[in-house]
């Protein structure tokens, strides 16, 4: 399976909001509602409030020129050596292939490589789509913080919880004199 992991650009739209719209249970799960019309521009404008711009990137995965899978990630959220993942969805006509697997690790390779400050991946599960996610995340080697918040979707309330994965990185290499 040969996936290419980059930005969504302008002309990929009209695909990221074909893949919002093919799986209208997980919208449910997170909002109360099912998809709406300006999902996908939504997801490419939305962050949280102070956090600049470019500390935003929205990724797909593309398999063969088609969007198979989205990730929202923010960078330096909530601290400068953290990443959030706010979104990892795979189209519903390709889940259970191990792409949503397969793009994690590009995920986290992108991370590592184009986000050096970066040691701690973060995310939120909410509740309403736990029995969805939470072994997913747990597979990719996440744990719970046990850190717990409210969650609050228009009418939909109830909690999310926060679970983190430590990045590896390698040892920093200490100089010795010679002979010594």
């Amino acid at each position: 399976m040969s996936l290419v992991l980059r930005p969504i650009a302008v002309e990929d739209v009209d695909a990221l909001q074909e893949l919002i719209e093919s799986d209208p249970g997980y919208t449910e799960r997170v909002t109360g509602y099912p998809p709406g019309p300006a999902d996908a521009q939504s997801l490419l404008m939305m962050r949280p409030d102070g956090l600049a711009e470019d500390a935003k990137v929205v990724l797909g995965s593309f398999q063969d020129g088609r969007l198979v899978a989205v990730t929202d990630l923010l960078r330096g959220f909530p601290n400068d050596h953290t990443a959030y993942i706010g979104l990892l969805e795979v189209h519903w006509n390709h889940q259970g292939l191990g792409l949503g697997r397969a793009t994690y690790d590009l995920i986290q390779r992108y991370v590592e490589t184009s986000w050096p400050e970066v040691r701690t991946l973060r995310l939120a599960i909410v509740a309403t789509n736990a029995h969805v996610a939470t072994a997913f995340w747990v597979r990719q080697g996440f744990e719970p913080t046990g850190e717990e918040r409210p969650y609050r979707y228009d009418k939909l309330e109830t909690t999310a919880r926060l679970y983190e994965k430590q990045l590896p990185r390698a040892p920093l290499s200490v100089s010795r004199p010679a002979g010594g």
